[in-house]
């Protein structure tokens, strides 16, 4: 493993070691891509936690429904694989697949300035959830924000209206008072 670090601008958190399987030296790994199993597409990870950074390479993986195991590369005893835990996997945003005009990845939603159709600021985006249903928008108030509440708004076509990367807004259909 090489302890050589990416740009940090240019990483995107993809997973994250959770656990080890079996003696070998394995990992249990959450995979925060759809399907999870494009993880296993990236064979060069950079492993982040706490401000240590690692180089690693997959040699294997495979999915067991709702989480990947993983053989790294030079990794082979159980108990060297438990020290990886908790590690987030990060690849360059550079090898994330081209996407549609109308289709986004969730990092370059977050921070955005969430509008409705009343021109009021609900705040900026912090994070995404995947709910089943459909996936779920949180709102941080910011200042200059209408309140000082967090919302929940459903990120689909008749909640979110337009996308502006460039101007850093997402506007919604969505009342205030909701």
């Amino acid at each position: 493993m090489n302890a050589t670090p990416e740009m940090a601008d240019d990483l995107i958190v993809v997973g994250k070691i959770f656990s080890v399987h079996g003696v070998r030296g394995e990992v249990k790994v959450y995979s925060f891509t759809d399907p999870i199993e494009n993880l296993l597409d990236y064979r060069h990870w950079t492993l982040r936690r706490e401000g240590s950074v690692k180089q690693v390479e997959l040699v294997s993986g495979r999915s067991n429904k709702k989480e990947l195991v993983a053989k790294l590369k030079g990794l082979e005893d159980r108990d060297e694989a438990r020290l990886l835990s908790g590690y987030e996997i990060c690849v360059s945003r550079s090898l994330l697949p081209n996407l549609n005009d109308d289709e986004y990845y969730w990092y370059q939603l977050v921070g955005l300035s969430v509008i409705n159709q009343d021109e009021q600021l609900f705040g900026k985006v912090d994070h995404l959830l995947e709910t089943g249903a459909n996936d779920v928008v949180v709102v941080k108030p910011c200042a200059g924000s209408l309140d000082d509440r967090e919302r929940l708004l459903p990120y689909t076509r008749q909640c979110v209206l337009a996308i502006d990367l460039e101007a850093g807004v997402m506007r919604v259909e969505w009342d205030a008072d909701f």
